[in-house]
């Protein structure tokens, strides 16, 4: 291959990469549109975890408006977020496995979701309830809700992306950088991680609540590992079919 046919596809591979990113922020921008008319809804089902919020400036309350709009706009926009980074890397899939692409954008919007409704259902009312208790009589609460708004949608955010590993270990299997035997040889490395970082992320000293975050994520781990051994096994079969061929 020329230097000339190296550059031209590098510069497709950009064009194709714009295009997916476009075709992203617009689907993004329609879910905005339609999440926006819907903040008073959200915004009042959002508030049930925390005591009474305020805003302290004129702009506040349309800023979180807007912030509910962006958070909503790119979950309603995950299933061609997700469509357009498949497509993008499936250049490097043989031709019987781009025939997933499909299931792997159902899985991922579900592992998504799931994570969301663990960080709003069980992360963000052990966060608020401890950071509430840290005042006193003579300090008490006055959140902020422009605060309040990122700081739940940072939480979902956050895990919802987190809840995606099987999907990040699929890939990187399929590449060669992983293999299920280095993630069984490490498991307890991983168990240490996850019982540090759920200490990190869970507010106080509460061991019952850590193993609340710890759980779904060794969970999470373990299926990352069923996931490796089967995508070996798969790559396998397939190798053993091509070189018969």
């Amino acid at each position: 291959m020329t230097r000339q046919d190296r550059e031209m596809g590098f510069i497709e591979h950009l064009s194709e990469l714009r295009y997916r990113l476009i075709v992203s922020i617009v689907a993004v921008i329609i879910g905005m549109c339609w999440v926006y008319t819907q903040t008073t809804r959200i915004l009042d089902y959002l508030s049930t975890h925390s005591a009474k919020l305020f805003f302290f400036s004129p702009t506040e309350a349309f800023v979180v408006r807007l912030k509910i709009a962006l958070f909503g706009g790119i979950y309603l926009g995950l299933p061609v977020i997700f469509y357009q980074i498949w497509r993008f890397v499936e250049s490097g899939l043989r031709e019987t496995e781009r025939k997933y692409i499909f299931l792997l954008i159902i899985f991922s919007v579900l592992l998504f979701t799931a994570g969301a409704v663990f960080a709003y259902f069980i992360m963000v009312p052990i966060a608020i309830k401890f950071f509430l208790s840290c005042g006193t009589s003579y300090v008490q609460p006055f959140l902020s809700v422009d605060r309040y708004v990122s700081f739940v949608g940072n939480f979902i955010l956050s895990f919802g992306l987190v809840f995606q590993l099987p999907i990040v270990i699929f890939f990187l299997t399929k590449l060669g950088i992983l293999h299920p035997k280095l993630l069984m040889r490490n498991q307890k490395y991983a168990v240490l991680i996850i019982f540090i970082v759920a200490a990190i992320v869970t507010p106080g000293p509460d061991v019952f609540s850590q193993t609340i975050v710890a759980g779904p994520l060794l969970v999470l781990y373990e299926i990352s590992i069923l996931i490796s051994m089967l995508t070996i096994r798969r790559n396998r079969k397939v190798a053993v079919v091509e070189n018969k061929c």
